[in-house]
């Protein structure tokens, strides 16, 4: 047994009010990294020195290609973690949005909306056709 009708529509405008609510997202992931620079005299050459890092990066794909980005301070890496989280609520929000829809279209009657014109049912052909 489904929902009414009425109900899942206000669900719907729920889900719409959240996704006007998110604010600035962006795709993406966000990760660590820790490496090696090219001084051969520095720290994170000697034996078990974990390298210098982490360097947070995100990376995402742009028109087929994978783009990474640096993060110059604290405050910019927390901006683009707030963004793509907000782009991972909109990805829920946007599958919640469909399954509710299709709910809706299962629901809702079928309309009577056909023109007199279209409610005539066409005439049967006379001919008939020629077997080969």
């Amino acid at each position: 047994m489904s929902d009414p009708l009425a109900g899942l529509e206000q669900q719907r405008s729920g889900i719409l009010t959240r996704i006007l609510e998110l604010g600035d997202f962006r795709s993406g992931s966000i990760t660590a990294i820790h490496g090696r620079c090219g001084k051969s005299t520095c720290h994170c050459h000697r034996p078990n020195q974990p390298g210098h890092g982490p360097n947070f990066r995100l990376t995402r794909k742009i028109n087929g290609k994978t783009v990474s980005e640096t993060f110059s301070s604290a405050a910019e890496l927390r901006k683009a973690q707030r963004e793509v989280e907000a782009f991972h609520r909109c990805l829920q929000l946007g599958q919640e949005l469909l399954e509710v829809n299709e709910r809706i279209c299962q629901t809702r009657p079928v309309e009577d909306t056909l023109s007199p014109q279209e409610k005539k049912r066409p005439k049967r052909s006379s001919k008939r056709s020629r077997a080969k």
